[in-house]
């Protein structure tokens, strides 16, 4: 019992010490709360038309001027936002908008495959990953197919495969109407879908 107590205190002190590295991690290296943590919440319901000032205010909070929305969409359980780089016209970031205003990282591709903002190295050291990719959209968009055409017969991809550092975002539809969407890797051509959005309910399109 007691050799059962000292292991526990170890486990104990390195957890407690993981979090506290983590914590200098942030305070050194600047993570911005886009892609790790939230922001936000308690405003009320917000509506589709409010979301861009949200988002706006979120990313001007954290020193990203050369981030703009891009596209939201709104879905039964959230809105999802496209965040664009200025400069490229390249998407940067994905986020989830609920309905009380809190703002935080999309899950998925967002955090795990985004080469440029998604998760950091040891100690917060920022990846230096270009984001290339070794497959084009429209091989993105094939393999998108194929997978859709294996697990969800009827449903087929959108027009575009929307290009991250690292991985595409595509909308799926039925019959001609968006349902969701769902992420290509850029160079294993893995599929990963989005499945936390709900029902499609409607978007609107901020930058071209």
């Amino acid at each position: 019992m007691k050799g059962t107590l000292i292991v526990l205190g170890i486990t104990a002190l390195a957890f407690g010490g993981a979090a506290t590295l983590g914590t200098m991690a942030h305070a050194r290296w600047g993570i911005c709360p886009a892609w790790e943590g939230s922001w936000g919440g308690g405003s009320g319901v917000v509506a589709l038309d409010e979301v861009p000032d949200v988002v706006g205010r979120y990313l001007a909070a954290y020193g990203e001027p050369d981030l703009v929305v891009g596209e939201i969409m709104k879905f039964s359980n959230h809105f999802y936002v496209e965040v664009r780089e200025k400069s490229t016209g390249r998407g940067a970031i994905e986020l989830l908008v609920l309905r009380d205003g809190l703002v935080r990282p999309e899950p998925g591709p967002n955090m795990m495959w985004n080469a440029k903002y998604g998760h950091r190295g040891m100690m917060g050291v920022p990846r230096r990953a270009s984001g290339e990719m070794r497959l084009s959209p429209g091989e993105a968009l094939a393999l998108a197919q194929s997978y859709l055409d294996r697990s969800s017969p009827g449903l087929a991809v959108g027009d575009e495969a929307e290009p991250f550092y690292g991985y595409y975002t595509i909308h799926t539809v039925r019959n001609g109407e968006i349902v969701g969407m769902l992420s290509v890797h850029g160079s294993t051509g893995e599929v990963w879908v989005h499945t936390w959005h709900g029902s499609f309910l409607g978007m609107m399109s901020l930058t071209s």
